[in-house]
């Protein structure tokens, strides 16, 4: 790392956002960093002024032309920067100022009129956190492979030629016409801002300047010839993309280094060496570390090639190399991993995540490649995929999953309690399957638990296929959709079934604590008579005051998911299989299919807050399992019985991401028998078909210590559901949730 480096880094970390002063990765986007010059452009609230009267003025236009020229509007205008500390450009306005006036603007009316019944349900469910909804554009992956080798200005052209060609053999229709003029408006406008970058770089002196503007030059032309201009048109997408656009890109090319390696290569022979590589690598890696987007912003790496090999190569390791020198944890990286994988290349991987320098997870792709086939991609489709956000699948310039809900799997359980009713809001919001005193048997309690789960499933997708019907509507997806071949070749944006596989997923959260829930009513209600289920509902109606002694005995009951049981396996897996096959390959509005996901980002903690006591012990307001991991502190039969347990549920049915959290001892993993430990779990997981794992290392004393003292643990990560946090930016309540699950912790 050289001292130019060293210098610019301080700078750059003050980017997006003064690290002098407190800061909410929630909403990143409303801060500003260091000042731009005002000569460059527009205030925030003029630039806003001046969309919002432009929006208004063209009203009646398509809302992909009005959408593009607001787009356009706001690249005009946001003050830029080209700065003597940073070889990436600076955009202002990044707050997606376009969407008060056009996304919002329209999904609000179209939910405020003819969406209005689908929009009560989903305030319903939301209010009792018994489901919880929204539209979502957050998880898209453009053909990073067709922006790298045709540029801005041959997407272009590629998007004229298709309108051309369609012109000249079937006509347009306006739905069409509207579709193409939106790519073409917001193509020339990145053109133009990138121009416009050009002329801003000429007029600066100092000593980067000329290299940037080059580089600018290169881009608004042509395609990128070399690792700077690619990683600088990475970056440019992203930023309009993201920040602009309102879509999220979820991964960083298709595989980082897939991307890369050509530049990579060419640089190389051309005799750029290897630190200068690495030294823009780090340039680009810090403007995602200094945005600070709370989920982390991905990448991944590795993979196998068509003839079986392994992808790791000479610029993986530099990838790598590089990223840990910066001692960073945003980006984060998946890591495709296979039996083909170099150990030596993974070793490096678990020396970082057991010192507590790398924000990853391991990406197993034998069990991902199955899930993927599953909904009728190829061998080759499911070879290539990318993976996307926290560890999702999806094929790679071909399908666009969208994950609009997030049921809550613990609320079907009190719901049978109560014949549908939520006690947490006072409201019938689950069905009617008989009040508690016709609940004679376990048969009769379990078929009210997946009546109630089934009505939950059922429900939130009926919502989701009736407004997916107008995504396109709602927030077309033009600069998307141009890098997209087969979205061309139809003349349909990507949301609205432009994409070979237009597909929804339903994410099931809470899961492990569901299963304990309905073990504990089995075991204490009706297998040992302990308690009536009239007293248990009583206990849980007083969080468990006055019944301390039940409380007690139901956390201690052996029969907990992760444990290792025989017999909570036996329902865990048929609960899994259940909701999976309820899911799975359904239609969609769009053409694709559901998906099952085993995920709940922080629904763990937001659902969790929301649900009141619950059977297994949970007090209310706790936070609810994640993911496809047990219930904190209840994985007491070591990690060999956790992978068991959740192997026993058929990953590869949750074709969308199916993860496991594993916390282990530091003892555990130290030294190099250490390191053969991790990968033995890692290849464990891998033989049953397990798809995503991840790992948290880190003793009890270490984290109460932690707790007391914060000031000494500035830089202590912890992997939360797919992404790594700071320790000190954690709430007390989770920070207890995961001490008690340290303490918890076994051997293998």
């Amino acid at each position: 790392m050289t001292e130019q480096f060293k210098r610019d880094r301080a700078y750059i970390e003050n980017k997006y956002h003064r690290t002098d002063e407190p800061f909410n990765p929630y909403l990143r986007r409303e801060y500003h960093g260091y000042e731009y010059d005002p000569a460059t452009g527009m205030s925030d609230e003029d630039l806003r002024a001046g969309i919002a009267a432009l929006v208004s003025e063209r009203a009646k236009l398509p809302h992909p032309v009005v959408k593009a020229q607001a787009v356009a509007y706001a690249l005009e205008n946001t003050r830029i920067d080209v700065n003597a500390q940073d070889f990436f450009v600076g955009v202002y306005s990044w707050d997606r100022p376009i969407f008060p006036y056009t996304v919002k603007a329209w999904h609000d009316g179209l939910f405020d009129t003819v969406l209005a019944p689908e929009k009560a349900q989903i305030e319903r469910f939301n209010r009792a956190a018994a489901v919880n909804m929204w539209v979502d554009y957050d998880h898209i992956v453009p053909d990073w492979d067709a922006l790298m080798t045709l540029g801005f200005p041959g997407i272009l052209e590629r998007v004229r030629t298709y309108r051309r060609e369609r012109v000249e053999r079937v006509g347009l229709t306006d739905r069409e016409r509207a579709y193409f003029d939106g790519m073409e408006i917001e193509y020339e406008a990145i053109l133009s801002f990138i121009d416009r970058l050009y002329r801003h770089a000429l007029a600066q002196t100092h000593e980067k300047a000329p290299r940037i503007a080059a580089c600018l030059k290169q881009l608004r032309n042509n395609a990128p010839t070399s690792t700077y201009e690619a990683l600088q048109l990475m970056y440019l997408y992203f930023m309009v993309s993201e920040n602009v656009d309102v879509y999220q890109v979820r991964s960083l090319g298709n595989g980082l280094d897939h991307t890369l390696r050509p530049f990579w290569e060419a640089d190389l022979s051309r005799g750029v060496s290897r630190e200068e590589l690495c030294e823009i690598l780090s340039y680009f890696m810090m403007q995602f570390s200094a945005i600070g987007n709370y989920w982390g912003h991905p990448f991944y790496l590795g993979g196998t090639a068509a003839d079986g090999s392994t992808l790791v190569d000479h610029v993986t390791y530099d990838i790598l190399n590089t990223y840990r020198a910066l001692k960073i944890y945003n980006p984060k990286i998946q890591i495709k991993v296979n039996f083909n994988t170099p150990r030596e290349f993974l070793n490096i991987t678990y020396d970082m995540v057991r010192a507590g320098e790398g924000n990853m997870v391991y990406c197993c792709e034998p069990g991902m490649m199955r899930a993927v086939m599953s909904y009728g991609a190829t061998y080759e489709e499911a070879r290539t995929m990318d993976i996307r956000g926290c560890y999702e699948t999806g094929v790679r310039a071909g399908e666009i999953v969208t994950a609009d809900s997030y049921i809550n799997a613990l609320k079907a359980v009190l719901y049978a309690l109560r014949n549908g009713y939520d006690a947490d809001v006072g409201e019938s919001v689950g069905v009617q399957t008989g009040a508690p005193e016709t609940l004679c048997t376990f048969e009769d309690f379990y078929t009210a638990v997946l009546a109630q789960l089934g009505y939950l499933t059922e429900s939130s997708m009926q919502i989701v296929s009736t407004f997916e019907a107008h995504l396109e509507e709602m927030n077309p997806s033009s600069l998307y959709s141009a890098t997209i071949e087969h979205s061309l070749a139809h003349a349909r944006d990507g949301y609205a079934g432009g994409v070979k596989f237009n597909n929804s997923a339903v994410l099931i959260c809470g899961f492990g604590s569901f299963v304990d829930a309905v073990m504990a009513v089995k075991e204490f209600v009706y297998d040992t008579h302990t308690v009536t289920l009239k007293e248990l509902i009583s206990a849980l109606d007083a969080n468990w005051q006055g019944y301390e002694e039940l409380r007690r005995a139901i956390l201690a009951s052996p029969h907990k998911y992760g444990s290792g049981d025989a017999e909570t396996d036996r329902y865990a897996r048929a609960l899994s299989h259940w909701f999976a096959m309820k899911v799975n390959n359904r239609p969609t509005a769009r053409g694709g299919v559901y998906k099952a996901i085993m995920h709940s980002a922080m629904q763990f903690v937001w659902q969790g807050k929301k649900t009141g006591a619950s059977p297994d012990g949970r007090r209310a307001g706790e936070e609810i399992s994640k993911n496809a991991s047990p219930t904190p502190g209840m994985d007491r039969g070591g990690v060999t019985a956790l992978i068991r347990s959740a192997l026993n549920l058929s990953p590869y049915l949750f074709p969308e991401s199916f993860c496991l959290d594993v916390m282990l001892h530091p003892s555990t993993v130290a030294g190099d028998k250490g390191l053969s430990t991790m990968h033995a779990l890692v290849e464990s997981y891998m033989k049953g078909d397990g798809m995503s794992i991840q790992f948290n290392v880190f003793d009890t004393a270490t984290l109460r210590d932690a707790q007391a003292h914060p000031e000494k643990y500035r830089s202590l990560q912890v992997r939360v559901a797919g992404w790594n946090v700071l320790w000190n930016d954690l709430s007390r309540v989770e920070q207890d949730a995961y001490i008690r699950r340290a303490e918890g912790v076994k051997g293998l």
